[in-house]
Formats: C-alpha cells, sequence, structure tokens
C-alpha cells in the first residue's frame, strides 16, 4: 500500500475530532493561531495530512494519530 492509499485525517479534522475546535471555522482560525508541530516541523496548513502514528503537538500538549 502506498503513501496515496493510506487512511489520513487533515490537521482541521483532527484539531474537532480532539475536541479543540467545534467548527471547521473554528479550526481554520486555530491552525493558525496556536503553536503545532507535526512529527517535529511547525505547523500551520489545516489540509496537512495526519496518518496513523503521527506526533502532533498542540500549545505543549502531545497527542499521537490512531
Amino acid at each position: 500500500m502506498n503513501s496515496s492509499e493510506k487512511a489520513y485525517i487533515t490537521l482541521s479534522q483532527f484539531l474537532k475530532k480532539t475536541g479543540i475546535a467545534a467548527t471547521g471555522g473554528q479550526a481554520k482560525y486555530l491552525v493558525k493561531e496556536l503553536d503545532i508541530t507535526v512529527n517535529g516541523e511547525k505547523e500551520d496548513r489545516r489540509g496537512k495530512k495526519l496518518y496513523s502514528g503521527d506526533e502532533v503537538i498542540i500549545d505543549g500538549r502531545k497527542y499521537i494519530v490512531e
């Protein structure tokens, strides 16, 4: 299975799923305002694809994508 076939969730969907953002509009805003890193790299794109096992740190709080 190549990476284009792997299941993913976008960063904005992840913010909603974790309860950090209540709506898509709020997620769009928060992606730009919060200190977010994905696998150690600063991220501010709401459409960033997250895959199982990715490490997401949001304002110092660590999450692992399932």
